[in-house]
């Protein structure tokens, strides 16, 4: 049975609750829901800004990743959460970047886009990964 390990980076938000940023256990990482908080100053980021905060969310996601012996060309699923229908646009257009910047295979992860309220209220997304590490 392969051991299960707790993932862990200062380049990437402290878990604020009872989780972990990530987890692993073998070659499968799974990245705890992130926000738009700059690491460095742990203050959420870009209030009413979708695209900034998209950009950070993933920068906070790739950190955690590569903490954990991984890269977003690794990622099978990522998970977004947004909390309005009309803001998925703004969204896909940084998250269409961000894959292009680090997905060099062209072997695109899967995703899922749902609309839900969010832990805190100037957070406009979150969003998770899952990745298996070769």
């Amino acid at each position: 049975m392969s051991s299960k390990s707790v993932v862990v980076t200062d380049q990437a938000p402290p878990a604020a609750h009872t989780f972990s940023q990530g987890i692993r256990k073998g070659n499968i990482l799974q990245v705890s829901g992130q926000g738009p908080m700059d690491p460095a100053t742990r203050e959420y980021i870009g209030a009413g800004d979708v695209q900034e905060q998209t950009r950070r969310t993933l920068e906070n996601v790739k950190a955690i990743l590569e903490a954990g012996g991984s890269s977003v060309e690794d990622v099978l699923m990522f998970r977004v959460y947004l909390t309005t229908r009309d803001d998925f646009a703004l969204m896909n257009e940084v998250y269409s970047q961000f894959i292009q910047e680090n997905v060099p295979s062209g072997l695109l992860p899967s995703r899922t886009t749902v609309f839900v309220d969010l832990p805190h209220e100037v957070m406009l997304v979150e969003i998770d990964a899952l990745a298996v590490v070769d």
